[in-house]
């Protein structure tokens, strides 16, 4: 369902298509060199993999990112091929907190953008690769969306976009959705909040889970 906390003074500006912020207190660059291996999973842009092998990083709040990462470095949280990229030798806790502000700024348009007639084939291009709309789940919309106001929205937020160091649910793919849903069940992966047999997922059917994802999918357009 991916702690660190931006500075007063950081004042975000748009470079490149996501919003960074200044040099002072964001090293671009050096972000950058940390994602480099990263993009081969999620994507250059942090989009994650076309089906949903791989999640969506591109902004995810900075707080989740760096305590995922370091749950993989302690194998608090078992991912084998996260391994050898979260090793305190690879990863030690400054570029964590890099990396994830970087990834948090990164912004993904649910709408095709308005071309100029003047714009380039690879103009049109990149800006397209930068897209990212999730297919409409199957479901009860209004349903998932009485669940989700009820047991979700308080840790998530109202619009999906997380809280703190819960995570951004909306525009993430489903199919990671329902595969983390079925680790928390399975105590396969810890809850950072509940108990391995506590906590709101356990109360629900698969019906209410179900139509869960499938309100996530209906809201996701009204996001930036």
């Amino acid at each position: 369902m991916m702690h660190f906390c931006l500075r007063p003074r950081f004042i975000a500006v748009l470079v490149a298509g996501c919003a960074i912020l200044p040099a002072t207190a964001l090293d671009l660059e050096r972000a950058r060199d940390i994602y480099g291996p990263c993009a081969a999973c999620h994507g250059e842009f942090g989009a994650g993999g076309k089906k949903g092998e791989y999640p969506r990083v591109a902004g995810q709040l900075p707080k989740y990112l760096e305590q995922q990462l370091k749950a993989f470095q302690s194998q608090r949280r078992v991912n084998l091929p996260m391994y050898p990229y979260t090793k305190e030798r690879e990863l030690p806790d400054e570029d964590m907190k890099l990396v994830s502000a970087y990834l948090a700024q990164i912004e993904l348009p649910t709408r095709p953008p308005v071309f100029k007639e003047s714009d380039d084939a690879l103009t049109r291009l990149l800006a397209m690769e930068k897209v990212m709309i999730i297919p409409r789940a199957e479901g009860n919309i209004d349903h998932g969306k009485l669940i989700y106001d009820k047991g979700c929205a308080a840790c998530h937020g109202k619009s999906g976009k997380g809280r703190g160091m819960f995570p951004m649910l909306v525009g993430q793919y489903t199919s990671y959705l329902r595969k983390q849903i079925d680790a928390y069940l399975k105590a396969d992966r810890p809850h950072d909040e509940d108990s391995a047999s506590e906590g709101v997922l356990y109360s629900l059917q698969a019906r209410d889970i179900q139509d869960v994802l499938a309100y996530l999918t209906a809201i996701q357009e009204v996001q930036p």
